[in-house]
C-alpha cells in the first residue's frame, strides 16, 4: 500500500499496511502503519470508557498530569504520556474497565500576555494551541478516551466550577478577608510568590508592593490534621512526596506568649507570639514585628524611620526562599516588652523584614544563639546573644553560628539543667500559671487565596451589593459567562474595564449590583478536574455514581514540581466534594508517580549563542561543528531540556523521522522512570533498529501450521526457547506492574535474543516442535510489546494471524506456564580476558569440565579464542567463565 492509499479502518485486515506495497517487504513502513492503526482504534472506539465502569470488572483509572496548551508538546509531554499509556494498556490487557482521558489546563496568564503582545483573544490563541498538541499527542497513539476531553476554559467546566465554589460557600469552606499580597503596580495584578523575582514582577520589572487587598479564600486549614493524619495511608505515593507535603502542612507544638508592652500604643498592651522553643525565653534579646502588624503601623505613624523601612519591606516578596535569601534588617520601633519570667527586664521591639504576617501571630522573640536568622539579625544590630542551650558534647556553644540542636539548658534560671523537650513543658506550664501564655498547636499551612485580577480565568460567581453585601450567583444564572468583547490596551484587569459586564442587579433585593471581578487561580481549575472526567458531561460538577465508580485515580502521573501545592489543592478539593456529596472518598489519587526529567546537551556558538541541536553538525574529525558555518561549537553540560538553552528536541520531528513507537521505546529504554534520562540521537537511532530488526525477526516464523507444543519437552533446544518465552512474560509482567518499564524493555530484547539463537541452532531441515516454540514466541512477543510499541504490535500481529485476529489493543495479557518457570539450567556470561563475549545455558548440576567445554564452543568466544593460546580458565560457579589467553597457539 502506497503512502498515498487510503485508510478504511472498518477494511478486513487483508488490507492493513504493506500487503499491497512493499517495496522492501522486509522493512517496517511505520508511519502508514501507525496512521493505520489509531484509525482502526478511533473507528472501533478501543479506548471509550462507560460513566460506570461494567459490573463485574475491576476498574482502572490511569491519569497523566494535563498539559497546559502552549502550542507544542515537549519531550517532557512524551515522556509522561508513554509512561501513563504502557499503563493503560497493560490494565486493559490484563481485564480491567480502563479510564484513560485527556484535557487541557487552559486558563493563565500566558494567554493573556498573548492578547496583550499579539493583538489576538486569549480564546483564540488557547483553541488554536490546543487544536495543534491534540495533533501531537494523537500521533503518540496514546489509548485515551478523546470523548471526555475538554478544556478548563470551556464555559461547560468552568460554570460546574462555579457551581462548586457556591456550594463551598454555602457549607463555610469559602470567605472573603483582606490580606497581604505581592502587588504589580504596572500590570496591577497579584503575583504568585514564584512570580517576583529580585523584588519585581517577572513580567514588567517593577518593584513589587506588598498590599492588603480582600481576597477569596478556600479554607485548607479546616482539613489541616486530616490532611497531614492521611498522608500515612498514601502508601503508593512516593515517600519524599509525603515528605514535602507533611513539612508544608506543618504541624507544631509549641507556645503562644503574650509580651506584655512597657507602654501601650493606641490601645494595644501587649504583643502576642507563637514559638516552638519557649525552652530558650531566657535568651531572647529582642521582639520582631512583620511590616504588616498593627503595632508596626502603629509605630509608623510616629516614626518616619519606622514608616520609611515599612514602605521599604513592602517592596519584597512574601515567599520563603525571597525572605531567607534577603538580608536580614530592621529597625527599632523604641517601644519595649517586659519578659514574662524575669521582672523588672524589657527588651526592645523591632520591625524585621524576616518576619511575616501571615505566619503565626505576625511577631517572634528573637533568641540569637539558638535560631540563624535571629543570630544574624543581632550580629548586624548588635543585640545581645546570650547562650540558653548547652550542645550534649562538651564543645560549647559555637561563636560564629546558632546553635539549634538539643542539649541542656543553661542561663535559665528554672530550667537550668532540663533536656529541651523537658524544658519546653516546664517553660509552658510555668506561662500557664502566671496567665503569660499557653501550649498550642500551631499549622505552617494558611488559607487558599484564589482571587486574581486577570481576564482569562473562571470567574467567581458572587455579586457584591450596597444593601445586601455579597450574595452568589443564583444556580438558574450560572455559568457566570467570561466577555468575549475585551480590550487589552491598558494595564489591570479587562473585567474592570469592561462598560458593561460587571454592571447588574443583585438577585437578592434587585437593587444595583456589581459582579466580583477577580477570577480563580488556575490552581483551583486543576484541583477537581480528575473527578470531572468521570462524567465530563454530566449537568452537576461530578456525577456522584460515576465518581463512586472510577474514584479514586489509581495511577496518577506527573513531575514532582507539583508535589506539594497541585496534590494538596487537590486533597483538599476531594474534602470539599465529599462534604457536597459528589465523592465518597477523601483521596484524590491512591497511586502517585513522579517521573524523571528528559535532558540533553547545550552547545554554544563562538559568539555565546545558544544552538538547537540541529544546528550543529558532527565533522570529519568527530568534532561537533555549527551546521551553517562549520565553526566548532561548545558542548555544555547535560541539562534538563529548556527553550532558553535550546537544548529541545522537537517530537514531532523525531515521530515523523523514525515513528511514535520508536520515540516510546527509547523514552522507556533509557532509565528507570522515575529518574533523569538523557535524551541522544543515537539512542533514538539504536531503538529505531531494534524495531525494523524485531519486525523482521517476528515476521520470519510466521508460516506454521500449526502451534503445536505437545513435542516441546522432548528437544531441548525448543524447550530452552519455550522457558526463555514465559520467563519473560513473567518477568515482564513483573516489570510492568512495579513501573521498572527499563527492565521490561531489557527482558523483550532478551527473548529476541534468545529467538535468534534458536534460529542459528536449526541446521538443515527444521524440527517441528523448535518451529512450534518459535512462532510461540514471537506471538507472545508481539503480546508483550502491545503496551510500549502499539503500532508496531498491531502491524506484526495481523501479518502473523491474518485478517480475523483481534486487535492486540483489545485482547488479554499473556500468561506463563508455571511449569516452564521452573530453572533446570544457568545463564553463565563467557569473558575473554574480563571482556564479555557471550553466555552460554548450562543445566544447574553441570561440572566444570563441562562448563568450560560449552564456554570454549560458544560461537564468539570461539572467534576471540581463534589463534591464541588460552593461559588460564576461570570459572566461577554458576556466574561467569573467563579465558585469559596469550600470544600464539
Amino acid at each position: 500500500m502506497s503512502q498515498a492509499t487510503s485508510l478504511n479502518p472498518d477494511a478486513t485486515l487483508s488490507s492493513v499496511p504493506g500487503e499491497q506495497l512493499a517495496a522492501d517487504p522486509n522493512r517496517y513502513d511505520f508511519a502508514t502503519a501507525e496512521r493505520y492503526w489509531q484509525a482502526v482504534w478511533d473507528a472501533r472506539q478501543c479506548f471509550a470508557a462507560d460513566d460506570v465502569a461494567p459490573s463485574g470488572q475491576d476498574k482502572y483509572y490511569v491519569l497523566e498530569m494535563f498539559p497546559y496548551p502552549s502550542g507544542k508538546i515537549h519531550m517532557g509531554h512524551v515522556r509522561n504520556y508513554t509512561l501513563g499509556d504502557v499503563v493503560a494498556r497493560y490494565k486493559r490487557a490484563r481485564g480491567f474497565a480502563v479510564l484513560h482521558p485527556m484535557g487541557w489546563d487552559a486558563f493563565g496568564l500566558p494567554a493573556e500576555n498573548a492578547a496583550r503582545e499579539r493583538g489576538v483573544h486569549p480564546a483564540a490563541w488557547t483553541r488554536a494551541n490546543i487544536a495543534a498538541m491534540r495533533t501531537e499527542l494523537r500521533r503518540m497513539g496514546l489509548s485515551i478516551d478523546w470523548t471526555r476531553e475538554f478544556a478548563t476554559c470551556d464555559p461547560d467546566y468552568y460554570g460546574q466550577q462555579q457551581k462548586l465554589f457556591l456550594d463551598m460557600l454555602e457549607r463555610g469552606l469559602v470567605d472573603r478577608r483582606e490580606s497581604s499580597v505581592n502587588w504589580d503596580p504596572v500590570d496591577h495584578t497579584v503575583l504568585a510568590n514564584e512570580q517576583v523575582i529580585d523584588g519585581r514582577g517577572w513580567r514588567s520589572g517593577a518593584l513589587v508592593e506588598q498590599r492588603r487587598l480582600a481576597s477569596w479564600f478556600f479554607r485548607i486549614t479546616d482539613f489541616a490534621p486530616d490532611l497531614l493524619g492521611a498522608l500515612d495511608t498514601l502508601d503508593r505515593w512516593p515517600e519524599r512526596v509525603r515528605v514535602m507535603q507533611a513539612k508544608w502542612i506543618g504541624r507544631s507544638e509549641g507556645a503562644r506568649v503574650r509580651f506584655e508592652l512597657d507602654h501601650a500604643l493606641d490601645g494595644m498592651a501587649d504583643v502576642a507570639v507563637y514559638t516552638t522553643r519557649p525552652d530558650t525565653l531566657f535568651g531572647m534579646s529582642f521582639v520582631a514585628l512583620a511590616a504588616d502588624h498593627p503595632l508596626a503601623a502603629a509605630a509608623a505613624a510616629r516614626s518616619p524611620e519606622v514608616a520609611a523601612f515599612v514602605a521599604e519591606c513592602r517592596s519584597m516578596g512574601t515567599s520563603e526562599a525571597v525572605i531567607e535569601t534577603a538580608e536580614k534588617r530592621g529597625v527599632d520601633t523604641g517601644l519595649r516588652v517586659r519578659h514574662p519570667f524575669i521582672a523588672g527586664v524589657t527588651f526592645p521591639v523591632w520591625v524585621a523584614n524576616f518576619v511575616l504576617m501571615d505566619y503565626g501571630t505576625g511577631a517572634i522573640f528573637g533568641c540569637p544563639a539558638h535560631d540563624q536568622r535571629d543570630f544574624d539579625f543581632a550580629r548586624k544590630y548588635g543585640l545581645a546573644i546570650l547562650p540558653v542551650v548547652a550542645p550534649p558534647d562538651a564543645g560549647g556553644v559555637p561563636a560564629d553560628a546558632a546553635y539549634v540542636g538539643p542539649g541542656r539548658i543553661v542561663n535559665s534560671g528554672f530550667l537550668d539543667g532540663l533536656s529541651t523537650d523537658n524544658a519546653k513543658r516546664a517553660a509552658i506550664a510555668a506561662l500557664e500559671a502566671r496567665s503569660a501564655g499557653s501550649g498550642v498547636v500551631n499549622w505552617r499551612l494558611r488559607d487558599w487565596g484564589i482571587s486574581r485580577q486577570r481576564y482569562w480565568g473562571c470567574p467567581i460567581p458572587v455579586i457584591h451589593c450596597a444593601a445586601c453585601g455579597i450574595v452568589p450567583v443564583p444556580a438558574a444564572q450560572l455559568p457566570v459567562l467570561l466577555p468575549d468583547d475585551v480590550t487589552f490596551d491598558r494595564p489591570g484587569n479587562p473585567l474592570d474595564h469592561h462598560p458593561s459586564w460587571k454592571h447588574v442587579s443583585c438577585p437578592a433585593c434587585g437593587g444595583p449590583g456589581r459582579r466580583e471581578t477577580d477570577t480563580c487561580d488556575t490552581f483551583v481549575d486543576s484541583s477537581w478536574y480528575f473527578a470531572r472526567f468521570c462524567s465530563p458531561h454530566s449537568a452537576v460538577p461530578v456525577d456522584p455514581a460515576a465518581a463512586k465508580s472510577w474514584l479514586p485515580v489509581d495511577q496518577y502521573i506527573g513531575g514532582i514540581e507539583h508535589a506539594i501545592l497541585h496534590l494538596l489543592y487537590s486533597r483538599f478539593f476531594c474534602r470539599a466534594m465529599r462534604q457536597a456529596g459528589y465523592v465518597e472518598t477523601a483521596e484524590p489519587f491512591s497511586g502517585l508517580f513522579t517521573q524523571g526529567m528528559v535532558t540533553h546537551e547545550s552547545y554554544r556558538s563562538a559568539s555565546g549563542a545558544w544552538l538547537y541541536p540541529e544546528e550543529t553538525v558532527a565533522a570529519a574529525d568527530g568534532q561537533l561543528v555549527e551546521r551553517d558555518t562549520g565553526v566548532p561549537v561548545t558542548v555544555g553540560r547535560i541539562e534538563a531540556m529548556s527553550k532558553s538553552k535550546r537544548n529541545t528536541v522537537d517530537p514531532a520531528a523525531i515521530i515523523g523521522r523514525y515513528g511514535a513507537d520508536t520515540a516510546r521505546w527509547f523514552i522507556l529504554s533509557d532509565n528507570p522512570p522515575d529518574r533523569d534520562m538523557q535524551w541522544t540521537e543515537t539512542g533514538v537511532v539504536g531503538s529505531f533498529r531494534f524495531t525494523q530488526r524485531l519486525y523482521r525477526l517476528a515476521l520470519a516464523g510466521r508460516a506454521v501450521d500449526s502451534l503445536d507444543l505437545a513435542g516441546a519437552q522432548a528437544d531441548p533446544r525448543a524447550y530452552a526457547l519455550r522457558q526463555a518465552t514465559h520467563r519473560t512474560i513473567a518477568a515482564v509482567t513483573d516489570a510492568l506492574e512495579s513501573f521498572a518499564f527499563n527492565v521490561a524493555v531489557a527482558r523483550v530484547h532478551e527473548l529476541v535474543n534468545a529467538i535468534e539463537r534458536a534460529d542459528r541452532q536449526q541446521a538443515g531441515e527444521p524440527a517441528p516442535a523448535l518451529l512450534a516454540a518459535r512462532a510461540e514466541a514471537a506471538r507472545t512477543l508481539v503480546r508483550l510489546i502491545g503496551p510500549m510499541m502499539p503500532h508496531l504490535a498491531e502491524e506484526l500481529n495481523a501479518r502473523i494471524l491474518g485478517e480475523d485476529a483481534p486487535l492486540v489493543a483489545l485482547s488479554g495479557w499473556p500468561v506463563a506456564e508455571a511449569a516452564l518457570l521452573v530453572a533446570d539450567t544457568l545463564t553463565i556470561g563467557v569473558q575473554v580476558m574480563g571482556k564479555l563475549r557471550g553466555s552460554i545455558q548450562v543445566a544447574l548440576d553441570a561440572d566444570e569440565a563441562s562448563v568450560l567445554a560449552a564456554a570454549a564452543a560458544e560461537e564468539n568466544v570461539a572467534r576471540a579464542l581463534a589463534g591464541h593460546a588460552v593461559r588460564r580458565r576461570i570459572y566461577v560457579p554458576g556466574r561467569i567463565v573467563n579465558f585469559v589467553v596469550g600470544q600464539g597457539t
